[in-house]
């Protein structure tokens, strides 16, 4: 993450600069939009100062899959009927449960929702489906939409991309707070829309065991 405070830090010293020449100019002195602007690039330079952080592995423990999806269908299911989308959710009944940060997994697994329900803004069918299936050692969740899709997969984990409607970092912590406690965020293809799929360890009783040990 380091890499990426690092760019952050970057970025926010090319904003300075253009805003302190700017900041010259006479007629822009008493201009209200400008000085708006100038104290959100003060705040941002300070924001910029911080290490980025994910959540720390020690924070992992036994989660109940099963209740965070339904902590996530109480928080998109209303923004999603106001933007007269569909959700279908397909969770296996007695999932085991998963070695992983709680709070990690709601906040990864909100942005991925969040990322579906603006792809399919312009779609003539949109519908995402959650699913989660118990794959052995692993446990994997899916969210898979009718949206416009990925056309550059190679880059869908790199953060400060040209083009994108955002930093693009939002992928990028969500895998490295997965990859805090030993899981994975895979994208995989589909021939409509995207699917992203959130691989969990699975905690068998010999998991179990070693964890505790």
């Amino acid at each position: 993450m380091s890499a990426v405070a690092h760019e952050v830090r970057n970025l926010c010293g090319a904003v300075l600069v253009v805003q302190k020449n700017l900041s010259r100019l006479s007629e822009l002195q008493h201009n209200k939009d400008f000085q708006a602007l100038s104290m959100l690039i003060q705040s941002l330079e300070k924001i910029s100062a911080m290490e980025l952080q994910v959540s720390p592995t020690q924070n992992a423990g036994a989660v109940e899959l099963t209740s965070v999806l339904d902590e996530l269908r109480v928080l998109i299911e209303s923004a999603y009927h106001e933007s007269e989308m569909e959700i279908e959710w397909q969770i296996q009944e007695s999932l085991p449960r998963v070695w992983a940060d709680r709070y990690g997994l709601v906040q990864i697994f909100l942005n991925l929702a969040r990322n579906s329900q603006r792809a399919m803004q312009r779609s003539e069918t949109k519908r995402l489906c959650v699913s989660a299936s118990d794959e052995g050692s692993t446990v994997v969740v899916r969210f898979e939409d009718t949206g416009v899709g990925i056309s550059s997969p190679e880059n869908l984990f790199r953060p400060f991309q040209r083009g994108a409607d955002s930093s693009g970092l939002g992928l990028y912590v969500s895998r490295a707070i997965i990859h805090s406690f030993g899981g994975e965020l895979l994208y995989e293809r589909r021939s409509r829309g995207c699917c992203f799929a959130v691989v969990l360890p699975s905690l068998s009783t010999s998991s179990k065991e070693v964890i505790n040990a």
